[in-house]
């Protein structure tokens, strides 16, 4: 759980209708206890490999275990998104030395995008390479969080081409930046503010190529997360899944008061007292209920005086 509530995960993967084998990766890290919690947060990646043969699939998957194992490596850095980036670029590091000890046997060119999210506090940070993309459901508005890092997004944000021509535009899926291709890849970073209710989306391009942002938002609104990626991979599919799909729902939802542990503490419990306020009338019959026991004990005294003295 965050401090904002549990997250309720649904995490799915699927080879399409049209290629021949998975190129793409999910992978996530949750905490085990508290202090994991406040360590690490909690982990989700995306990745979806290029390459060819099985070049691709090694390549989402090798990039992924590594991505987390740096993540984890790296408790000094105080940053979420610092530390994510540089995990990301040392995982680049080791996946292109991995490359280069094959090449001379397979050929083969081994590359990956990736999409990351860490939970962390109130809020997550995303770090994208390449197209796959991470949303942000609130208040029924699915916002695409990163940007395609594809030359069909660059030309469109330069207005060399429109959003209708986006969509089956020849060369859409040519990526600019990704995991293996070059020394230093551009990454990008992303801060997001989480509620309870809200929800994030992260995805490979092989769904948004089929499923439109707002049918995802009416999906993701209406089903809890698992029932939520079954039928956006099977929606996915049914319009051709021309792409390896993969999809993870992530649920903030919320937890109930908690106290704490503060300084009062012991043995790991806080003792707590409720105090009721009173209102102006209780008040005021507990002073004539006062009074009268005053009157009373002071009849008494003089009563046990004058017994005693006659």
């Amino acid at each position: 759980m965050t401090s904002i509530g549990r997250i309720n995960a649904s995490l799915q993967t699927d080879q399409g209708r049209v290629r021949d084998h998975n190129e793409d990766f999910v992978a996530f890290k949750e905490p085990a206890d508290m202090g994991e919690l406040a360590r690490n947060g909690w982990l989700y990646i995306v990745a979806d490999g290029v390459g060819g043969a099985d070049a691709g699939e090694v390549a989402s998957q090798f990039a992924t275990e590594r991505t987390i194992h740096n993540y984890l490596a790296d408790g000094e850095t105080a940053d979420w998104g610092e530390r994510l980036y540089n995990a990301m670029q040392a995982a680049n590091t080791e996946l292109r030395q991995l490359v280069s000890e094959q090449a001379s046997t397979t050929g083969n060119r081994m590359a990956t995008t990736m999409v990351a999210a860490v939970l962390h506090g109130s809020g997550a940070t995303l770090a994208n390479v390449g197209d796959s993309r991470g949303y942000h459901w609130k208040n029924g508005a699915l916002q695409q969080i990163t940007k395609d890092q594809s030359l069909v997004a660059r030309l469109l944000e330069e207005g060399a081409i429109t959003e209708e021509e986006a969509v089956n535009h020849p060369r859409r899926n040519v990526i600019l930046h990704s995991l293996g291709s070059e020394t230093t890849p551009r990454i990008d970073l992303y801060e997001v503010e989480l509620s309870p209710g809200e929800q994030l989306v992260l995805c490979s391009d092989g769904l948004t190529r089929h499923v439109a942002d707002d049918e995802i938002a009416k999906i993701i609104s209406e089903k809890p997360p698992v029932e939520a990626t079954d039928i956006l991979i099977q929606l996915a599919n049914e319009r051709g899944g021309e792409d390896n799909i993969s999809v993870i729902v992530l649920q903030i939802e919320e937890l109930p008061p908690q106290f704490p542990p503060d300084d009062r503490t012991k043995n790991g419990r806080l003792t707590t007292i409720n105090i009721t306020p009173v209102d102006k009338r209780t008040r005021q019959a507990l002073w004539v209920y006062t009074a009268v026991l005053c009157l009373i004990q002071t009849v008494l005294i003089i009563l046990v005086w004058f017994l005693i003295a006659v």
